[in-house]
C-alpha cells in the first residue's frame, strides 16, 4: 500500500520542479559576505568588497572610491586595470562627471552607455573605453562612505536589475562591516591615547629611577607613539618674544628643526585657547609651526597647549602628511585628554620644584641671618678683645702676632659678609637654565646673520644646580665670543646634555677652524674654569671645517 501511494504520488505530480541550484551570482555574493566577515582591516575589506562586486555583477572593470570630508574622492581602488595602465592614466579621479553624480545623489545608477550621460566628463588619455555602468553607494549609518563603480558587463550590453540588487546587498553588508571596524578602530585609538597619557604622567612623576630624558622628551615620545603620526614637536615660548623655540622634533626629516627658532607664539596662543583647547591647522595656517621648506611635507597639524605660566608656554604639535587623512573629532578629543594628563603632571612637577626651591631659599635666609647675627658678631667681639690686649702686652713680636690675628679676623668677617650676600643673591623665581641659555645665545648673536641652533637633552632645569649652571654659561659665553671674533661662521649650535652624573656643554660652528690648537686667552680661560671645577675640556677643529668646544662638568648633589 505504501508502494501504491508512492506510485500515485509520483503519478499525481509528474511535472513537479526540482530545486534550482544557486546562481553563480549568489555564490559570489555569499563569498563576498564571507570575505567581509573576516574583518582583516579596512583596506583588505574594501578590496574584497570591490572584487566581490565585480564577480556578482560580471563587471570587467571595477573601482571603489572613498568620499572625503570635502565631498571628493580621497581614496580610490581599482580592479581590472593593469599596473601599466594605471601608471599611464596618471592622476586618479577625485569625483567629476558620472562618478561625482553618485556623491551628490547617493542612489544606485545603471547606464547602458555612460558616455552618453549628460554628466559624463569623458575619459583621460590611455583610459580604456567603457560603456555599461553600474554605480552603488556604500552607506554607513545613512552617511555615504564611498561608491562602487562597475563597468563593462561581461557577455551582455547592460547590467541587469538582478546585478544591481546583488551589488546593493553586498554594499549594505560592507557598510555594516565598515561601521564595526570603525567602532573597533576608534576604541583602539581611544585606548592607545588614554594609556599613553597615563604612562607619560607616571614617567614624569616617577623620580625613583634616573632618566636622561627631559620632561618634554618624555611627552613627545608618548605622543608620537600614540598618534602614529608623521611628526611630533614641542614648541616653547620662553619670553614675550613672539618666536617659538623647538625643544623636541620627532619624525620624518625634522632633525634640523630641533633647537631652531620658528613659528608664531601669538598664533598658537590664539588657536589653542587654554588647556585642552585644540586646533587643526591646514594650508597657510601651517606657517604658525613650520618653516616654508618643511611645510610642504604636511597636510595638517593638530596643536594643543600643555603648559602656560606667564610668558612661558609649551605647545604639542602633531603633524600628518598630505597623503594621510586629516584629523578627526576623536583625534582632537583624545589629544585634549592626553594634554590634560601631561599638563597636570608637569604642573605638579613645577609645584614640587617650587616648594623645594622655597625650602632651599628659606634655609639660605636662616643661615644668612645666623651668620650675620651670631657668627659675625662673635668674630667681631673676639677681634675687639684681642685688640684690647695691646695695652697690656709689650714687645714687638707679641704685638705683631696680635696685629696678624686681628687682620685675619677682619678678612674672615669680609668673607662671611660675601657669603651672606651670595646666599641672598639667588632669589626665588629666577628663570630656568634653559631660558637663560636661550637668552644668552640670542643676545650674543643679535645683529649678526649667524643661524643658531640650541638643543637640550635631559632634565636641564631640575638636575643642574646654580653653581654648575654659572660655570656652564661662562663656557658658552666665551665660546660664542670666540666664534663671533675669529670663526667667520654662518651657523652655530649649542647643545646641553644632562646625564646621570654630569652635564656637557657643547658649542659647534661651521667657521674657518684652525689646524693647531692656539693659546688664545679665551680658550685657556674656558679650559682653566672647567678643570678647576673638576670637569674635562676638549677642542676639535679642522682648518676650513669649523670647531667644536665641549666642557663636561660634574653634577653637584
Amino acid at each position: 500500500m505504501g508502494s501504491e501511494m508512492t506510485e500515485r504520488r509520483e503519478h499525481r505530480d509528474p511535472d513537479a520542479k526540482k530545486p534550482l541550484p544557486p546562481s553563480p551570482g549568489v555564490d559570489h555574493l555569499l563569498s563576498g559576505f564571507a570575505a567581509i566577515a573576516e574583518n582583516a582591516g579596512l583596506e583588505k575589506v574594501l578590496e574584497s568588497v570591490l572584487e566581490s562586486a565585480c564577480q556578482v555583477s560580471g563587471a570587467r572593470y571595477g573601482a571603489l572610491g572613498v568620499v572625503g570630508n570635502d565631498d571628493r574622492l580621497s581614496h580610490f581602488i581599482t580592479v581590472g586595470l593593469t599596473p601599466e595602465q594605471v601608471t599611464k592614466i596618471g592622476k586618479l579621479p577625485v569625483g567629476h562627471g558620472v562618478l561625482g553624480l553618485l556623491i551628490s545623489e547617493p542612489k544606485p545608477l545603471r547606464l547602458q552607455d555612460l558616455r552618453e550621460h549628460p554628466a559624463a566628463a569623458g575619459f583621460p588619455q590611455h583610459h580604456p573605453q567603457m560603456t555599461s555602468f553600474l554605480g552603488v553607494p556604500i552607506k554607513v549609518r545613512n552617511t555615504v562612505f564611498g561608491n562602487l563603480y562597475l563597468t563593462e558587463k561581461s557577455g551582455a550590453d547592460d547590467f541587469t536589475q538582478d546585478d544591481q540588487d546583488l551589488v546593493v546587498a553586498l554594499a549594505a553588508a560592507a557598510g555594516v562591516a565598515i561601521e564595526n571596524m570603525r567602532l573597533f578602530e576608534n576604541e583602539t585609538h581611544r585606548s592607545r591615547w588614554l594609556e599613553s597619557g597615563q604612562q607619560a604622567a607616571r614617567a614624569l612623576l616617577d623620580d625613583s629611577q634616573e632618566t636622561h630624558r627631559s620632561d618634554v622628551e618624555i611627552v613627545a615620545d608618548h605622543a608620537f607613539s600614540a598618534s602614529e603620526a608623521n611628526a611630533v614637536m614641542v614648541l616653547t615660548q620662553l619670553s614675550s618674544d613672539d618666536q617659538l623655540y623647538c625643544e623636541v622634533a620627532l619624525g620624518r626629516d625634522l632633525e634640523s628643526l630641533q633647537g631652531a627658532h620658528l613659528g608664531s607664539g601669538s598664533a598658537l596662543h590664539r588657536f589653542t585657547s587654554g588647556f585642552g583647547g585644540t586646533s587643526i591647522l591646514t594650508g597657510d595656517g601651517l606657517d604658525a609651526v613650520f618653516p616654508a621648506p618643511k611645510r610642504e611635507l604636511f597636510g595638517a597639524t593638530l596643536c594643543t597647549r600643555i603648559t602656560s605660566r606667564g610668558n612661558h608656554a609649551r605647545f604639542l604639535v602633531i603633524a600628518r602628511s598630505r597623503q594621510d587623512t586629516s584629523f578627526s573629532q576623536l583625534d582632537q578629543d583624545m589629544v585634549s585628554t592626553f594634554a590634560a594628563h601631561v599638563s597636570l603632571a608637569l604642573e605638579l612637577i613645577q609645584l614640587h620644584a617650587q616648594r623645594e626651591q622655597e625650602a632651599v631659599f628659606g634655609d639660605r635666609d636662616r643661615i644668612a641671618r645666623d651668620l650675620h647675627d651670631l657668627v659675625i658678631q662673635r668674630v667681631f667681639a673676639a677681634g675687639l678683645s684681642i685688640q684690647s690686649l695691646r695695652r697690656s702686652v709689650v714687645g714687638a713680636e707679641p704685638l705683631a702676632r696680635i696685629a696678624s690675628v686681628t687682620a685675619e679676623l677682619d678678612a674672615t668677617i669680609k668673607d662671611l659678609r660675601d657669603t651672606i650676600y651670595s646666599l641672598h643673591a639667588a632669589a626665588p623665581g629666577r628663570p630656568a637654565l634653559s631660558s637663560r641659555i636661550l637668552a644668552l645665545v640670542r643676545a650674543t648673536c643679535e645683529g649678526t646673520d649667524i643661524r643658531q641652533s640650541i638643543q637640550f637633552s635631559g632634565p636641564i632645569d631640575t638636575a643642574v644646580d646654580s653653581i654648575t649652571s654659572r660655570e656652564g654659561k661662562a663656557v658658552i659665553r666665551e665660546a660664542l665670543a670666540n666664534i663671533l671674533r675669529h670663526a667667520d661662521a654662518s651657523s652655530l649650535s649649542v647643545e646641553v646634555m644632562v646625564r646621570a652624573t654630569e652635564v656637557e656643554f657643547r658649542i659647534t660652528d661651521d667657521g674657518c677652524g684652525f689646524a693647531a690648537i692656539s693659546h688664545r686667552s679665551g680658550l685657556a680661560n674656558m679650559r682653566r674654569r672647567t678643570e678647576n671645577f673638576g670637569g674635562t675640556f676638549s677642542i676639535e677643529s679642522t682648518l676650513g671645517a669649523g670647531t667644536c668646544v665641549a666642557a663636561i662638568l660634574p653634577l653637584r648633589t
